[in-house]
């Protein structure tokens, strides 16, 4: 199979069902402490150091590889947004031909993979240095580890995040900020038509709350586009009583952290449309802008020339979708995401990758970490 060594498709794909068959949706901390330790034994094997940490999410791994020059970090995720019993009803694992399917095999378990993979195969040679992080609530935001992020940044020469490319192979370099809020109403319960004057409908409240909202974020002086999706709303009891509680909760896209702290300010400010009710916001999580930068253009480049040397032709853009590299872009260090390999359906039954893009995704990563300046 083209990119795939000899004896490895077999173990790349045992490995990955291995992993799919541990479901792991995310704040599973029992599903979360099984990838863990799967993933630790893997990293160990490959001459790894690994120490876990353990937040009431779940647990995070850390694994450590000495090589040359600072360390280049690696990160991934091992929650999915996959709840148990997935493989056994909308989403089986199956393999047809090139394509495989299952639960988080494209977000982001073959990722996964691709690491270890490639440091394995170094293993006894000169390469670079190796520090790779995977948490264990990617999915809602990281709200529990992005100080482990944080500390796993310190003295790194670069960031490669291993999470889906774009459709067509290409990396991700640039990525919007994403934060999620509630938006909570208390109202006053009161009998819908005998003292409906007595009551302050919190559901009221709340839409015009949104529609406050609604022209926060389509504000023409914003400096650019920001997306809102407001994902859930709920609210009240029954029809014959004023509701005296609701809540939405929002998905919003940035593009740069000027529109950010604008419509975050601006949310935060918002005030009571009815006398006596109350509103509140609060931030759920909360991933920076990413725009890309010269260490992050050059990085591409270097890992275009690798590719370029092995057979690959490596470009890269930016993209909508939010992860952990925001974070790690967002603080100057050189970064880069996508390196995983391609397919589709990230978050749909139709969720799959492509084998033979594994196998070159790991012909790259090793090539990458195996260029080492004299």
């Amino acid at each position: 199979m083209a990119g795939i060594r000899g004896g490895e498709p077999g173990d790349l794909l045992r490995r990955l069902e291995r992993l799919v068959r541990i479901e792991s949706p995310s704040r599973d901390t029992a599903a979360s402490e099984r990838m863990a330790d799967q993933l630790a034994q893997w990293w160990q094997h490959a001459g790894a150091s690994v120490r876990f940490e353990s937040t009431d999410a779940g647990t995070s791994l850390v694994a450590e590889v000495a090589g040359e020059g600072d360390p280049l970090l690696l990160v991934g995720h091992s929650d999915t947004v996959w709840d148990h019993g997935t493989l056994d009803g909308t989403v089986p694992w199956s393999i047809e031909g090139d394509t495989v399917h299952g639960p988080g095999v494209y977000d982001m378990k073959s990722g996964l993979l691709v690491m270890i993979a490639a440091v394995e195969r170094l293993r006894g040679t000169r390469h670079r240095g190796v520090r790779a992080v995977i948490v264990c609530d990617e999915e809602i935001g990281s709200p529990t580890t992005q100080a482990l992020l944080r500390r796993c940044a310190e003295g790194v020469s670069g960031a490669i995040g291993f999470e889906s490319p774009h459709p067509d192979g290409a990396l991700k370099v640039g990525r919007r900020g994403s934060t999620r809020l509630r938006l909570e109403v208390e109202g006053r319960a009161s009998h819908a038509a005998l003292d409906p004057g007595a009551g302050i409908s919190a559901i009221d409240e709340l839409v015009d709350q949104l529609l406050r909202v609604r022209s926060v974020v389509t504000d023409p002086a914003l400096p650019s586009e920001v997306l809102c999706n407001v994902g859930t709303i709920a609210g009240g009891d029954r029809a014959n009583v004023v509701p005296a509680g609701a809540y939405a909760e929002i998905g919003l896209r940035f593009v740069d952290a000027v529109a950010e702290r604008r419509v975050l300010g601006a949310l935060d400010a918002l005030t009571p449309v009815r006398a006596g009710a109350v509103v509140k916001t609060g931030i759920l999580s909360s991933r920076p802008a990413w725009a890309a930068s010269v260490g992050d253009q050059e990085l591409v480049a270097a890992i275009a020339d690798i590719g370029g040397r092995i057979g690959q032709e490596i470009d890269a853009r930016p993209a909508s979708g939010a992860g952990d590299t925001n974070l790690l872009g967002s603080l100057g260090i050189p970064t880069v995401d996508g390196f995983g390999p391609r397919g589709g359906g990230a978050h749909a039954v139709t969720e799959h990758i492509s084998l033979v893009s594994l196998g070159e995704r790991v012909d790259l990563l090793e090539a990458v970490l195996a260029d080492v300046s004299d």
